[in-house]
């Protein structure tokens, strides 16, 4: 919390730079933001929490219609003037009740636990690779790629297709550089209207920071355009899906140095991590169906963890709960050099706090118990056969929601991590999705059935 002298400070420069309103963001279970907007010359009273919400008006902060309300505290090291409405400056927040950390809010969490790795030495780097599609909605709210040209089977660092849609491309790398979050390269993806941008890692919790506002700017620069930005999982079914791939390390709290890295050649694995690195992964494995519901955490999701689908080719999505060197068919790679691993059933549809938390516990659990994750998976595991899958011991990952949750809500980890409001939170609502699916019937449903019988 910064003083009062700091923020009447920060408030005039703010004032400089032309902002007249700042908003304090925190996010629901989905990692939707959340907030109200106070005028400048209130930054200070927002900064101590005078800013309340009826959390039972909200999904997943564990409120019913009596309960007192909770409020919002800005961090004030994070502050983003927005590009295309210079007058707001946008701020990451946590909620609090009664003047105390609020349990039922992922962003706390993921504090918590990052202050349970600072105790044990370390800290956590994290990257998220962003992947969007970039539509056009028509009337009847179906989606359909706007660019007729954008047509190849395998479009994947299509040049063309890059160019073709250069006018909002342009505006989010502008912004990512403008940011300072410096952006690396970007790219045509896999489908059909995809892109990808990728930018320098950084602490976790600036890196989940930096996820939620990426998803707000994206849709907002679309909107400009009249298309519509989306980071839902399978938007098409014939079309690889959208992840949000979590690159992750641990790093020395007073030195900096990585410490999943070391040469390939003092590494008897051959992918250049260190045992810690191994360990990491193997808490990550044990728990990996239950980490499954918060990296891929909507019904659409497990329509993108298929190994081919109704696609021409495999999808490049994991279904196996599995590592392997730079080998996308397991969940957990360790990519070409090491020194990192990459859980790649996240997808864009995640709540970056939630994963980043219990993804972190699970790395510190592994270190705790030295867990060690075996030989990396390097054949293709897609064309493996089940009996070769079993001798092995590699499982699936789930297949859909419901049973995500399932493994979600078995294993005592969870709880254990997240405690049991906010544990029971994603379960309520998750489950509450599935059923509502379940409800409706669909289009393919009547058009198989209705004549049929």
């Amino acid at each position: 919390m910064k003083g009062s002298e700091s923020i009447e400070q920060l408030t005039q420069e703010l004032k400089d730079k032309g902002i007249k309103y700042c908003l304090g963001a925190y996010v629901d279970i989905h990692g939707i933001p959340k907030g109200k907007f106070v005028p400048i010359d209130h930054l200070a009273h927002m900064a101590e929490g005078s800013e309340l919400y009826t959390g039972y008006a909200l999904d997943g902060l564990g409120q019913a219609p009596n309960d007192d309300e909770i409020a919002s505290v800005p961090d004030l090291d994070h502050i983003i003037q927005l590009p295309w409405q210079p007058e707001v400056a946008w701020m990451p927040a946590d909620n609090t009740f009664k003047g105390e950390p609020y349990e039922i809010n992922t962003r706390v969490a993921l504090k918590k636990v990052l202050k349970q790795a600072e105790e044990m030495g370390f800290g956590m780097n994290l990257g998220i690779e962003c992947e969007v599609f970039v539509l056009k909605q028509e009337e009847d709210g179906s989606l359909k790629v706007p660019n007729p040209d954008d047509k190849l089977v395998k479009s994947c660092y299509d040049v063309r297709g890059f160019m073709d849609q250069f006018t909002w491309l342009d505006k989010v790398a502008t912004t990512i550089n403008d940011l300072g979050w410096d952006l690396y390269s970007f790219d045509h993806e896999d489908a059909n209207g995809q892109y990808e941008f990728d930018f320098q890692y950084s602490d976790a919790l600036t890196m989940c920071d930096r996820f939620i506002f990426f998803r707000y700017m994206a849709k907002e620069y679309a909107k400009q355009e009249g298309l519509l930005a989306t980071f839902m999982p399978k938007p098409f079914a014939d079309k690889t899906g959208n992840g949000a791939h979590f690159n992750m390390s641990l790093y020395d709290k007073e030195t900096g140095k990585n410490l999943f890295a070391c040469d390939p050649k003092d590494d008897p694995k051959g992918l250049g991590l260190t045992e810690l690195g191994y360990q990491f992964i193997g808490g990550i494995i044990k728990h990996g169906r239950a980490l499954c519901a918060t990296f891929s955490p909507t019904v659409n999701s497990y329509k993108r963890l298929v190994r081919q689908g109704s696609m021409a080719y495999f999808s490049w999505a994991p279904v196996f709960n599995s590592f392997g060197s730079n080998n996308r068919t397991n969940s957990i790679r360790v990519p070409m050099n090491g020194g990192r691993c990459e859980s790649r059933n996240a997808d864009g549809a995640l709540n970056p706090y939630l994963a980043a938390t219990l993804a972190l516990a699970a790395g510190l659990e592994g270190i705790r118990e030295g867990i060690d994750p075996g030989n990396p998976q390097d054949d293709n595991l897609y064309e493996l056969s089940e009996d070769q899958r079993d001798a092995r011991g590699i499982d699936f990952l789930p297949q859909n929601l419901s049973e995500a949750v399932d493994a979600f809500e078995a294993d005592p980890f969870v709880e254990e991590v997240l405690g049991k409001e906010l544990r029971d939170e994603f379960i309520k609502y998750k489950r509450e999705e599935w059923e509502a699916y379940h409800q409706n019937i669909s289009a393919w449903e009547i058009e198989r059935y209705s004549h049929l019988f």
